[in-house]
């Protein structure tokens, strides 16, 4: 069963920071290169960042881009989103996203506060 667990979210304050992690199981989860994205209420996906299957290779939202950090480690099928200097705009439901877009985690949500 292909299956991706989203944790590590919160509520924190503008400023603050969080570290989001992702178990993947069920798929060749070191072969694929996986992605962040997030939705606010109200609003449509929004893709964050990506990841290259070597974990070498990053691409970011401009908006998040000096802030936010993905990393991963294939060894143990994990993803990570390390999130600094947070606004009250990251404020959303957080998807880890692999197999193209065909998974999907459950999300997790990081409320950040004035």
């Amino acid at each position: 069963e292909v299956q991706l667990v989203e944790s590590g979210g919160g509520v924190v304050q503008s400023g603050g920071s969080l570290r989001l992690s992702c178990a993947a199981s069920g798929f060749a989860f070191s072969t694929f290169a996986m992605n962040w994205v997030r939705q606010a209420p109200g609003k449509g996906p929004e893709w964050v960042a990506s990841l290259s299957s070597d974990g070498h290779s990053t691409q970011y939202l401009d908006s998040v881009q000096g802030r936010f950090t993905m990393s991963r480690d294939n060894d143990k099928n994990l993803m990570f989103l390390q999130m600094t200097s947070l606004k009250p705009e990251d404020t959303a439901l957080y998807y880890c996203v692999g197999g193209g877009v065909r998974y999907w985690g459950q999300g997790t949500q990081v409320i950040v506060s004035l």
